[in-house]
């Protein structure tokens, strides 16, 4: 069941021509969801470390 490189390339590209690549419109509308999730996500996640902060600051101080 081994394959030769040869016939392994030879599938690669018979696969890749088989893709249905995104448009330019979509690659941007979905590169700019990405980056507006991530944005979001790391927002939430540096408020939460935020306040988990302060938390353990004033469990300290006391």
């Amino acid at each position: 069941m081994a394959t030769t490189p040869v016939s392994f390339i030879a599938e690669v590209r018979d696969e890749l021509k088989k893709v249905v690549w995104p448009s330019r419109a979509e690659v941007i509308r979905l590169t700019g969801v990405v980056i507006l999730v991530s944005l979001i996500v790391g927002l939430f996640l540096g408020g939460i470390d935020f306040l988990l902060t302060k938390l353990t600051e004033i469990i300290i101080v006391r």
